[in-house]
């Protein structure tokens, strides 16, 4: 007699089910690590299942290899297998980058997979940006017989902690740019200014503020040896390739105006060195050079959701760590992502966006109108007089940490997170960082004694970011 159908709706039942803990406004969470924790119980069942590997291959030549055990190619857990095969594949994407995707172990899955990741579709958004912005060569999927997956080849850049001579640093966020004069490592000129980049259709825009930033810096100093900035975003060779800050700028403006941004302003400061990378890989430097611990996690809850990764050595590496993108949430109908349409991903439960959200289950009503980061600061005034409704939202984001980052550990030594991001601010951030732990101690115990969460001292909140920024170039010695 043939064995009912294992189905994905199970698993959320089951994973909901192991959980201590829930979300005060948000019950119908389903942790992915919860889920994979399910879906392991029933490979334990059947004797262990079979190896899938995975290997992403990315501009440059550099790869990562993954290898997971997977239920049987068998009807009944044909359902399950895939939706945890395109959830994994989602995740691998966005944070290692990619443009060829070999997998060993099952084929029945690739051909699928690769009709989804493709112009028409349903992540036609992932395979533009892959193909069309990071890459600009098609991602293709392939499979192979395990003697075939390729060995992981990574060099890490050797980019940061030079301190010398007379710097500008400067960072770009969803609703502030900063830029920083630093002499001999000392910060001796900072400054903050509100602009507004999302949506904004004029590349000048983003050309001017740019601009604006750096010769704020430079008034203040004797001369400028070197530029380094962080934004969001990819960038590679200091080419803009894709981000959410020119997500208003239409694909033609994008590549006449935007591409080579960074590469034309280099020229207007006499071509010094800069070098300019993605703002989660800097505040993840900022955090290992301050705290002077490796490997980091830095992990940001601003505007949206940033995230870089220093290794053990002490060094960057060429993976993309896009991590607002990468599934949390394995319920059918969790939230959407408004950019990629994609459900469940991660900048709808750790940014601006997420307080947004859970304004309505709190039962707090403000203006629809109402850009998300006046959001979060009403919603931080409402905590700060002890209002309950607004606990509960932090509360709510905590244990979402507190599951993510168990999650996360499949994929990173998580020895040290650095949480930053305006979410984390004031009791907002110590409300995030009470509930994580909890979930950690509830239902990881021998993790939450091996990882160490920080957040950031007003030092390096103040300076951290832009002396790291800063610091990204090599001055020639001549």
């Amino acid at each position: 007699m043939r064995n009912a159908d294992l189905t994905s709706k199970q698993l959320n039942e089951e994973a909901r089910a192991m959980m201590r803990l829930h979300p005060p406004l948000d019950p119908d969470f389903v942790p992915a690590e919860m889920w994979i924790r399910a879906y392991e119980r029933r490979l334990a069942e059947i004797g262990g299942g079979r190896e899938v590997a995975v290997a992403l291959e990315r501009e440059g030549g550099a790869r990562d290899v993954f290898r997971r055990r997977f239920l049987p190619a068998h009807s009944e857990f044909a359902e399950v297998n895939r939706r945890y095969f395109e959830r994994l594949i989602k995740f691998l994407l966005w944070q290692c980058g990619g443009t060829r995707v070999f997998v060993a172990g099952a084929p029945e899955l690739v051909a699928e997979t690769a009709h989804a990741y493709a112009p028409d579709g349903a992540r036609s958004f992932d395979y533009d940006v892959f193909s069309n912005r990071v890459y600009r060569e098609p991602l293709n999927f392939v499979a192979v017989p395990p003697e075939e997956i390729p060995e992981p080849r990574e060099s890490g850049r050797p980019l940061g902690r030079h301190l010398d001579g007379c710097r500008i640093g400067f960072d770009l966020g969803g609703s502030d740019r900063k830029s920083a004069a630093v002499v001999d490592g000392k910060v001796i000129f900072s400054e903050e200014v509100v602009w507004n980049p999302y949506f904004e259709k004029d590349p000048e825009y983003h050309r001017a503020g740019v601009h604006d930033s750096i010769a704020r810096a430079a008034a203040h100093l004797p001369r400028v040896d070197a530029i380094g900035g962080s934004a969001a975003g990819v960038y590679v060779n200091n080419e803009v390739r894709a981000g959410s800050l020119y997500r208003g700028v239409s694909p033609a403006d994008f590549e006449r105006s935007i591409r080579r941004l960074f590469i034309e302003e280099r020229r207007r400061w006499n071509n010094v060195p800069l070098v300019v990378i993605n703002d989660g890989e800097v505040a993840a430097l900022a955090g290992s050079m301050a705290l002077n611990v490796s490997p980091v996690l830095g992990f940001s809850l601003g505007t949206s959701t940033a995230a870089g990764y220093v290794t053990a050595a002490g060094a960057l590496t060429t993976r993309l760590n896009e991590l607002a993108f990468v599934p949390v949430d394995f319920r059918a109908d969790a939230p959407a992502d408004e950019w990629s349409g994609d459900l469940g991903c991660g900048v709808q439960y750790f940014s601006q966006q997420a307080v947004a959200r859970l304004l309505a289950p709190a039962g707090i009503e403000l203006p629809s109108q109402m850009p998300p980061a006046e959001k979060l600061a009403e919603t931080q005034r409402f905590l700060s007089a002890g209002d309950p409704r607004a606990r509960r939202i932090f509360e709510t984001i905590g244990v979402y940490l507190g599951y993510t980052m168990a999650w996360f550990a499949r994929f990173y030594d998580l020895s040290h997170i650095l949480l930053l991001g305006r979410v984390t601010s004031g009791d907002g951030g110590a409300l995030i960082l009470d509930n994580a732990r909890a979930v950690l101690r509830a239902e990881f115990p021998e993790q939450a004694e091996c990882w160490a969460l920080h957040v950031p001292n007003e030092q390096l909140k103040r300076h951290g970011q832009a002396i790291a920024a800063a610091s990204l170039p090599e001055i020639p010695k001549t």
